[in-house]
């Protein structure tokens, strides 16, 4: 992820800096809970792909940022993609974003051709631009949106099969900050 897109988040996240991976740590509000979403960003340098795989094993959901107006960030996304598939959990939510959407008069990337890689991927797909901020909170909302119905779904499957017994859920639940990992690449 580019510099422009780090200063935007890092205002809103704490940042704790480790070699070559930041580390943020974001909560935010969904349908009344709080969500505490754990960013693991990565850059995409190619000289982190082999410690990557280790932050994929435990992510929920991940997003895979190119710069529009770099076309070589984006060939790179199908190998991110690939590394995921090999890597990541089979049910980790992703999402394609095309970044620095605000600078139109040097794309290199149309938004056509990120929608189809999304499309030929099963993959939910924004352009974004982290100066202007367009659509980055959109982008976080809608992957932790994803992630809660996936893991909502999976609570009411398990309890109509029967699989592990009833689960009693409190008062005290909607006090709890539910917490997701996720990972920028």
């Amino acid at each position: 992820m580019e510099a422009t897109m780090e200063s935007s988040l890092e205002h809103r996240c704490w940042l704790c800096c480790q070699p070559g991976i930041d580390f943020k740590i974001r909560t935010i509000e969904l349908d009344g809970k709080k969500i505490k979403l754990q960013i693991w960003d990565t850059a995409g340098q190619e000289r982190f792909r082999t410690i990557t795989t280790a932050y994929y094993r435990g992510a929920m959901g991940i997003m895979l940022v190119y710069d529009i107006t770099n076309e070589k960030s984006f060939d790179n996304i199908k190998n991110w993609i690939r590394n995921i598939e090999e890597h990541a959990s089979s049910d980790v939510e992703r999402m394609i974003l095309g970044n620095k959407c605000d600078m139109n008069d040097k794309r290199q990337v149309s938004k056509e051709r990120g929608e189809k890689l999304a499309i030929d991927y099963g993959i939910k797909f924004l352009e974004t631009s982290a100066k202007s901020s367009t659509n980055v909170e959109e982008a976080f909302f809608t992957l932790a949106r994803d992630i809660m119905t996936k893991l909502n779904r999976k609570m009411n499957d398990g309890n109509s099969s029967g699989a592990g017994g009833p689960v009693k859920i409190t008062e005290n639940r909607s006090k709890k900050t539910s917490f997701f990992r996720c990972s920028l690449l």
